[in-house]
């Protein structure tokens, strides 16, 4: 044998063993495929790949809604325009007799108005709150019990204020206010509201009295102030019968206050 030819021979040898060697590898790795990684119970405090986006995190249907913010002056949009408007207010109910009866009166002349309800009431008359707010109008706080908020202790005062009805709008007691007052309604998320033009219903005056007294001193955008609750309010509602065909005739609406 040529050392040519024992060359190509050895050559060809090799490259035999060299095949065979790579198919015995191939099957062996099919028969023992490679073991699927365990799956890590621990957090990675950096994730491994960055987001290319932001997931979008699905609403919590469940969470509660943000309070309404109060205006600075619950009266300003409704009487945007310098339009004929008057503000009806009505303290220290909700009364089961005279509440319902205002609301009728109310109703009968196409008017809205704001009860600034007592705590104490409305837990007395659970449903008469709700019988305000389906007839259109707007619910206020006058706190708890009524005492006069400028002659309390602090701890009174802020109980008075923070705990009373739920609303944006507060008017104090008989109108008794100071900085600290004015501080803690501010804080409690709400703004005070007082009134332009009180007809001295809740001294029982007479019906006509009332009427005048309105009539004489109310002029657009005011506020006026009558009771729903404190007594026997029988003259106011007989006095709101009379003065509500008279005042629209004069071109005035009645919307309920923002609160």
């Amino acid at each position: 044998m040529s050392r040519r030819f024992a060359a190509f021979v050895a050559t060809g040898t090799a490259l035999a063993v060299l095949v065979i060697g790579s198919l015995i590898a191939i099957a062996l790795g099919r028969s023992h495929p490679p073991k699927p990684a365990v799956a890590s119970t621990s957090t990675s405090a950096t994730p491994s790949v960055t987001p290319t986006q932001t997931p979008t995190q699905t609403p919590n249907v469940n969470a509660p809604t943000s309070p309404h913010r109060p205006v600075p002056n619950p009266t300003a949009a409704l009487a945007a325009g310098n339009k004929k408007v008057l503000f009806l207010s009505f303290d220290d109910g909700p009364d089961p007799v005279w509440t319902p009866k205002i609301l009728q009166v109310l109703a009968k002349h196409g008017a809205h108005a704001t009860f600034f309800e007592l705590g104490s009431m409305q837990a007395a008359h659970p449903g008469l709150r709700d019988q305000v707010l389906a007839a259109g109008n707007t619910i206020g706080s006058h706190s708890i019990t009524h005492p006069q908020l400028t002659a309390v202790s602090a701890a009174k005062r802020h109980h008075e204020i923070f705990d009373g009805p739920q609303s944006t709008c507060f008017r104090p007691p008989y109108g008794a206010t100071n900085p600290k007052v004015r501080a803690d309604i501010k804080a409690a998320g709400m703004v005070q509201v007082l009134w332009d033009v009180d007809p001295r219903d809740w001294a029982r005056p007479g019906t006509q009295a009332i009427v005048h007294n309105i009539l004489t001193h109310a002029h657009r955008h005011n506020i006026i102030l009558l009771h729903d609750g404190g007594g026997d309010r029988s003259q106011t509602v007989a006095a709101l019968d009379k003065v509500l065909p008279l005042l629209k005739a004069q071109g005035y609406s009645f919307p309920a206050m923002d609160c």
